[in-house]
């Protein structure tokens, strides 16, 4: 009579591997899934909206200057109100939000976000890719609309 220990013994050995896997696994669930949440712990992290504007950010990246000091004189006369705003640079999105970098009496420019305030009693209603439209409210008629000069052509 002819026996194989040597095979009896490896498929021991391979079931023994199986159940200490399986035994394994379902003492790791079984901690994992049972144990509470930590104390404090905080939701889990969704989906984020688009990050805040930063105008002073806006203003840097479309070239302002920083403000001088500013020397006090006689107030000049009130000048056309298209002729008081200078649009220097605008970031646009397609749902017409966005920011406007605009100078406003030979000031130097500031970045406006749509809805803020540009002076006393206009506001910037929407940009575009290369205009900026003022009106006396957010959802009034245009007052005044801003273009940027048109770049000049490379030869």
């Amino acid at each position: 009579m002819v026996s194989n220990r040597a095979g009896s013994w490896t498929l021991r050995g391979v079931t023994f591997l199986l159940w200490a896997l399986a035994a394994a696994s379902i003492a790791y669930w079984g901690l994992k899934l049972g144990s509470s949440p930590a104390v404090g712990a905080g939701p889990v992290a969704g989906v984020r909206g688009p990050a805040p504007v930063d105008p002073a950010a806006v203003g840097r990246l479309l070239g302002q200057v920083a403000p001088g000091p500013t020397t006090a004189g006689p107030a000049p006369a009130a000048p056309a109100v298209s002729s008081r705003f200078n649009l220097i640079g605008v970031v646009a999105a397609r749902s017409h939000q966005g920011a406007a970098l605009i100078a406003v009496d030979g000031r130097p420019a500031k970045p406006y976000r749509v809805g803020s305030a540009i002076d006393e009693g206009l506001v910037l209603k929407s940009v575009e890719p290369r205009r900026a439209v003022l009106a006396a409210s957010s959802d009034g008629p245009a007052v005044v609309t801003l273009e940027l000069p048109k770049a000049p052509q490379a030869q």
